[in-house]
């Protein structure tokens, strides 16, 4: 028993988890209003084929998200990627590939805590950037430490408040199209615009709409939670990925048609809220204050799937085990990882703004996210290439994508931002000494795997 109140290697987590359960909190945590933070700039960047990269980006996450299925399937582990990686191909490579997601996990809520605090300081200007971010990474950290099945409870309930914007917004969107008259190529250019189509600018404009999806890999971390994992996770997984982007793509087509590209955004990065304003003039504070609300269920999950991903690499002693391998014997949660997410968000919600400027704060940690998630995507595609493929059948279903997964997220890790790529090779360096550090320059064991029982 740690002076703490846990216990480490005793107790487990507990499987009360459903299916619905698993696709409810990866719908929250990518969000279900992902494509409207992002819509101006990839509309700019695919030359108004919004639409259509939305779904090119759609299949090649369905690619990986296969792969984290499968790979659960396997390995039914809260350590994820981390797992799947030290099993199927090499301890130390799998060690990497959990060191890469931690700065991935734990920059997830840092960024959410600092969009929604400048977001609400412009709400309420009287109440300090500074006194929002402590309330919401204090409010974070106490809904994940009451326990999974009341994080669960939360995602359902900022789902259903983010469709009825949805869907208000469909309604406005819908009555101030066909309250006009418009041209025949009028519904169809934002799939494709003969004027501006180019194959070169439409793969950029996907790059860009890739990491609209990032976060679907968080389900993966609530292996030890979920009922029936080596089913409900790749249901979970796939089905995200599909409502995700079936989703996005009607919103970006109805917002394409209410302002279409060949007109300026008065702001790039805030295009969807003029778009929402000029279908309906209250959208336009609506859809904001939904932005906000959807950062808060994002930061809440990532903070959850963080913890989880800490436990696993505790448990497995590639982190200190007598602090992040312990489990709280009442609420059967990782409640150290829990606080120790909590603070290190909080800290870096005064810290990047400091550093980078509040304006481009959330846009460094945003980067550096992208970073140690394309390498946990590479990671995991190449683990199921090998168990599926070199260790299994050879056949062209357990081939064909995992290889295309692996390639297609390498292609986007290599267009990374080079401030991107050069602190997330920093963070890579520190994790490779600890690592030989604590084997004595790689000569010890570096991980310890234990997998759980599935009850």
């Amino acid at each position: 028993m740690s002076s703490s109140g846990t216990t480490v290697g005793t107790l487990r987590l507990r499987r009360s988890l459903t299916l619905w359960d698993l696709i409810l909190y990866g719908v929250i945590v990518i969000q279900p209003v992902a494509p409207m933070s992002a819509f101006g700039v990839i509309s700019q960047r695919s030359r108004g084929h919004v639409v259509t990269v939305i779904l090119i980006a759609m299949v090649a996450m369905l690619l990986t998200a296969i792969g984290y299925g499968r790979m659960a399937r396997a390995y039914p582990s809260a350590g994820s990627a981390f797992t799947y990686v030290g099993q199927e191909i090499n301890p130390a490579l799998g060690y990497v590939t959990g060191w890469s997601m931690a700065m991935d996990y734990m920059l997830n809520p840092m960024i959410c805590i600092i969009w929604i605090s400048q977001q609400a300081h412009v709400f309420a200007p009287r109440v300090s950037y500074g006194a929002w971010a402590v309330f919401f990474a204090a409010v974070f950290t106490f809904l994940n430490i009451q326990g999974v099945k009341t994080s669960a409870r939360v995602n359902a309930a900022l789902a259903t408040g983010m469709s009825v914007v949805i869907a208000i917004f469909f309604v406005a969107a819908a009555r101030y199209i066909f309250g006009q008259s418009h041209d025949p190529g009028y519904y169809t250019r934002p799939f494709y615009d003969p004027a501006t189509w180019n194959a070169r600018v439409v793969l950029g404009g996907t790059s860009l709409a890739v990491l609209t999806y990032i976060g679907f890999d968080g389900i993966s971390t609530l292996s030890e939670e979920a009922e029936n994992p080596r089913r409900n996770i790749l249901l979970a997984t796939v089905l995200t990925c599909l409502v995700i982007g079936i989703l996005s793509a009607m919103q970006v087509y109805a917002a394409q048609l209410v302002w279409p590209a060949s007109e300026a955004y008065p702001n790039v990065d805030t295009a969807f809220t003029f778009v929402a304003g000029r279908a309906w003039q209250p959208l336009f504070a609506i859809v904001g204050f939904t932005l906000v609300v959807a950062n808060f269920g994002s930061g809440m999950g990532a903070q959850l799937g963080a913890a989880r991903l800490l436990y696993g690499m505790g448990r497995s002693s590639a982190l200190p085990k007598s602090f992040f391998g312990a489990v709280d014997p009442k609420r059967r949660i990782p409640r150290n990882n829990v606080l120790f997410v909590g603070a290190l968000a909080l800290a870096g919600a005064f810290v990047l703004p400091a550093v980078a400027g509040a304006a481009t704060g959330y846009e460094l940690g945003a980067n550096l996210l992208n970073f140690g998630a394309l390498i946990a995507f590479m990671g995991v595609n190449a683990a199921a290439f090998v168990r599926y493929y070199l260790r299994g059948e050879k056949k062209l279903t357990n081939l064909l994508p995992p290889v295309l997964g692996f390639f297609i997220c390498m292609l986007l890790w290599l267009n990374l931002s080079p401030k991107a790529l050069i602190f997330g090779a920093i963070w890579m360096v520190i994790g490779i000494a600890v690592g030989a550090w604590k084997t004595k320059g790689f000569r010890g064991n570096l991980i310890d795997f234990e997998l759980p029982p599935e009850e």
